[in-house]
């Protein structure tokens, strides 16, 4: 397998020249790192800082940061990308790094954070920690607790990781049009040490549910939508095209759901029950948990569910919205049961 360092391109010049400070704060950005292949990527071993167990993104990456005098420093490019939603569909996404979603952020709790976010987009933007807690200044609502991130500009958001879970990163700026154009991202904060509600797992996997709606022919989705998507995606990926889930036979493995979709999507795994372990408040206590094959992710929701992969085979996970497991829909063609197509080809 190649190394996901193979595929990177910097752009420190480019993201140098673009920023909102002074030439001395340039020279310290973080390099902005890239990735554009829609393969899932080798996991990011922490080589600086506390140690971790990393996250499989699905279809995806985490983004490397570097160690600042204590402070994890990572830099975020918000940017115009070309999502391959499956082989040979291509759509046209705003998303970060060179993605949508954009990249894995990986901390570990206590960790002081600090994230650059430059902006290469036509119009203002912000970014909205959700699920965090953090100082009000840092929560990223443009116009409310901090101004908007004009386009060539960088802002810089810092704060603690102040407990462990999964969360996820997205627009408080033009929400509508950002969102449905794929502006999103995870945020995973591992615990510091041993904790009695997170347990140790083999497989640990996360991804995003995410909507648009593209009419036939077309490549830019529909920003203006609020009911009607033809396209529902793991990662900004649909079937066939997303990367399997592996697991050993015997092994636990963890899922992490985020939905920043307009609707709720009941999330079904077939052959094997499961338990939620965690939302996106934090764990579940065990005397809290019960098991399950579906549970439901409503909208800015996150869901953490554990299994013991004991039933061999390829088995399906889903949602079990009937119209969200099929590709583009033509939703304005009319039922044809029974209807006599002789003649009509």
């Amino acid at each position: 397998m190649s190394n996901r360092r193979n595929f990177f391109k910097t752009a420190g010049a480019v993201a140098l020249g673009a920023t909102a400070v002074s030439r001395v704060g340039a020279a310290s950005l973080p390099e902005a790192v890239y990735q554009t292949s829609p393969a899932m990527q080798p996991l990011l071993m922490p080589e600086t800082g506390r140690p971790y167990n990393p996250v499989a993104t699905l279809n995806g990456w985490s983004l490397p940061w570097r160690m600042n005098n204590g402070v994890k420093e990572f830099h975020l490019v918000a940017e115009a990308v070309v999502r391959e939603v499956a082989p040979g569909f291509f759509v046209n996404m705003w998303g970060y790094n060179g993605q949508s979603p954009g990249p894995t952020i990986e901390v570990v709790e206590g960790d002081r954070v600090r994230i650059f976010v430059t902006n290469r987009l036509p119009e203002a933007t912000t970014v909205h920690w959700h699920g965090q807690r953090l100082p009000n200044g840092m929560d990223g609502v443009g116009g409310l607790n901090q101004p908007h991130i004009p386009p060539g500009k960088t802002f810089v958001y810092e704060f603690d990781a102040r407990r462990p879970g999964t969360f996820m990163y997205h627009p408080h700026s033009d929400e509508m049009v950002q969102m449905a154009m794929g502006m999103m991202g995870l945020w995973i904060t591992h615990p510091k040490g041993r904790h009695p509600q997170i347990a140790d797992v083999a497989r640990d996997y996360a991804f995003l549910l995410s909507a648009y709606a593209v009419e036939p022919g077309a490549m830019t989705p529909r920003v203006a939508e609020m009911t009607d998507f033809n396209i529902w995606t793991f990662n900004s990926r649909a079937f066939p095209a997303i990367t399997p889930l592996v697991a050993g036979l015997g092994e636990r493995v963890r899922i992490r759901v985020g939905n920043l979709t307009m609707t709720n999507h009941p999330i079904h795994i077939h052959g094997h029950e499961f338990e939620v372990t965690g939302t996106d408040g934090g764990p579940v206590p065990r005397s809290a948990r019960w098991p399950e094959v579906t549970t439901d992710v409503a909208v800015g929701q996150m869901r953490q569910i554990e299994l013991i992969a004991d039933e061999p085979g390829d088995w399906a996970f889903h949602c079990h919205k009937s119209h969200h497991t099929m590709g583009a829909m033509g939703h304005d063609v009319p039922t044809m049961i029974g209807v006599d197509h002789r003649g009509l080809v």
